[in-house]
């Protein structure tokens, strides 16, 4: 089966986002009224599994061995069968 994976990896609380402090700033200097800004690395991988645990456990792997660091990454993952 083919399969859709969204993996979203965003830094864990505690951790530097120069990118989303920027941001954050720039947004207010237009006027919008802006707490704070995350910014994360959204990935939208497709696979062919076994089944829907198999692609899930491949997400993870992915994420273990490239995708997100442990030390200051959290991500999550969403699995979609492909129609």
């Amino acid at each position: 089966m083919k399969y859709r994976l969204k993996i979203e990896v965003g830094l864990k609380p505690g951790h530097s986002d120069p990118e989303g402090e920027t941001t954050a700033r720039l947004l207010k200097e237009l006027g919008y009224k802006v707490e704070r800004v995350n910014v994360s690395k959204v990935y939208t991988v497709f696979l062919e599994a076994d089944s829907k645990n198999e692609a899930l456990a491949k997400a993870e792997e992915m994420c273990r061995r490239l995708l997100a660091n442990p030390t200051k990454d959290n991500y999550t993952i969403v699995v979609e069968e492909e129609k």
